[in-house]
């Protein structure tokens, strides 16, 4: 290949369509649901209610986005191009789940939760940043925001579960 070549096919590496993103957050969402599902039998009566929540927000955004991917007038704005975020290949791992056995420790519950809601943080703000004005713009937008609110949550969480109720 020509450097010409060579630098334009680095390029389109680089890049991805609108709607393999989609793909990727919509499976990020489902496995995280799914994930914690399976756990709410197996967490301390501690956190069952967080890790109840949680399921019921990755819920929610798995229906935002199928939602969206499923609307008519997005079709020519999920066949763009955009820059592959530099946190796409941590966001892409957290698909794959760990296996916290059947009595999981609430620490590691929470640092999972933590690690996951920080990537999905990472990812959807700067997807909202390279995504053009639109319907999916707004909801990397809006799910940025809510997913680092959830992280400031899990934060203090983890906090007074690690450190005692010491306040």
């Amino acid at each position: 290949m020509t450097e010409d070549h060579t630098s334009g096919y680095k390029s389109l590496q680089s890049k991805k369509s609108l709607a393999e993103i989609l793909e990727v957050a919509i499976e990020f969402e489902r496995t995280a649901r799914d994930f914690y599902t399976d756990l709410i039998p197996k967490v301390s009566k501690q956190i069952r209610y967080l890790v109840e929540e949680l399921a019921g927000e990755e819920q929610r955004h798995f229906d935002l986005f199928s939602e969206l991917r499923a609307r008519p007038d997005i079709e020519k704005q999920i066949s763009e191009l955009i820059e592959t975020p530099a946190s796409d290949k941590r966001f892409s791992d957290a698909v794959h789940l760990p296996d916290l056995g059947d009595h999981p420790d609430d620490q590691a519950v929470l640092q999972y939760a933590l690690g996951r809601e920080h990537a999905a943080m990472e990812q959807y703000r700067a997807l909202a940043i390279t995504t053009s004005d639109g319907p999916i713009k707004d909801l990397f937008l809006f799910l940025a925001n809510e997913e680092t609110l959830h992280k400031n949550q899990l934060e203090k969480i983890y906090y007074e579960t690690i450190h005692g109720s010491g306040v």
